[in-house]
C-alpha cells in the first residue's frame, strides 16, 4: 500500500527533530506497522510526510503506485477524506465542539445523513468507553478521554489507512490495552495502520516495527511469535539502539 523510497527531510533553520536521509521501506496493505525510536529521531516527522501535510525534501512516497507529491489540491483533499485517518499527538480536538460533534466531524464533511452519523458515532464511543461524555465539552474532560475522541474521530469513517503519532500518549496502562486491543481488530478486519509509539507494549501489537535514529531506519523487526515473546524482542532491541531514558521507563507487563 505505502512505498518509501529515498525519502529525506531537511528543514531550514533549528528543528527539535532531526531531518530524515534516504529512508526506505514498504508497508503492506493489511499491515500495523510500529515506529519507534529516541525523542528527536524523526518519528513524528514521517508520520507527516506520509499524512501529506509535509513535503519531502527528496524521495518519494508511493500511495498504491502514486506519488503524492503529485497529487493536485482536490486529490490530496479526497485522499485525506476517504482513505487516511489521523490520530494527532496533540489531539486537535476543537474546542468549540462537544466530544461528540468532534467525533463526527468526517462524516459531515463526508455528507452522510445525520442520523446514520450519530448511530455509527454512538457505537464507537461505546467501544472507546466514552458514551456518557458525548456532550461535554474538550475543556470539561480529561487527557485520556480527549485522546479517546480524538481516535474516534480518525477511526469514525472507517479509513482504509490510519496514521496515528503517539496513540495512547495519555492512556493509563489499562485504557491503552483497551484501545490498543480495538486497534488490533480493525486492522484484523483489513485497515492498514502506522503508529509512532515510544511504548513497547503498543508496538507489541504491531507485525512490523521499524526502528529509526538520527533520521535512519537502524533495523526493524516482523513478528511471528506471541505477543508476549515479541514485545521482549522489542525491548532488547530498543536496548541495543540506545533507547531514551522515557521509552525504557515506560516499559511495562503486557
Amino acid at each position: 500500500m505505502i512505498e518509501v523510497k529515498q525519502l529525506g527531510k531537511v528543514y531550514a533553520g533549528k528543528v527539535t527533530e532531526q531531518p530524515l536521509t534516504d529512508l526506505n521501506f514498504r508497508v503492506e496493505e493489511g499491515e500495523m506497522v510500529a515506529v519507534m525510536g529516541p525523542s528527536g529521531s524523526g518519528k513524528s516527522t514521517l508520520i507527516n510526510l506520509l499524512a501529506t501535510l509535509d513535503q519531502p525534501s527528496w524521495g518519494s512516497i508511493l500511495m498504491e503506485g502514486i506519488d503524492t507529491s503529485t497529487f493536485k489540491r482536490k486529490e490530496t483533499t479526497r485522499f485525506r477524506r476517504e482513505t487516511l485517518g489521523i490520530i494527532f499527538q496533540e489531539f486537535n480536538l476543537l474546542d468549540s465542539l462537544t466530544l461528540g460533534e468532534n467525533m463526527l466531524v468526517p462524516l459531515m464533511l463526508s455528507g452522510k445523513k445525520t442520523k446514520l452519523a450519530r448511530e455509527e458515532m454512538l457505537h464507537l464511543a461505546k467501544r472507546l468507553q466514552i458514551d456518557e461524555l458525548l456532550d461535554k465539552q474538550v475543556d470539561e474532560v480529561s487527557g485520556g478521554q480527549r485522546q479517546r475522541a480524538a481516535i474516534g474521530r480518525a477511526l469514525i469513517h472507517a479509513p482504509r489507512l490510519m496514521l496515528a503519532d503517539e496513540p495512547t500518549g495519555a492512556l493509563d496502562f489499562q485504557a491503552t490495552k483497551h484501545v490498543m486491543g480495538l486497534l488490533a481488530e480493525l486492522n484484523e478486519a483489513g485497515m492498514t495502520m502506522v503508529i509512532v509509539t515510544h511504548d513497547p507494549t503498543v508496538a507489541s501489537y504491531c507485525n512490523h516495527v521499524l526502528f529509526l535514529k538520527d533520521g535512519n531506519i537502524q533495523t526493524e523487526l516482523f513478528r511471528d511469535e506471541p505477543r508476549r515473546v515479541f514485545f521482549q524482542r522489542v525491548i532488547e532491541s530498543l536496548s541495543l539502539l540506545g533507547g531514551d531514558e522515557h521509552q525504557l521507563s515506560t516499559i511495562r507487563p503486557t
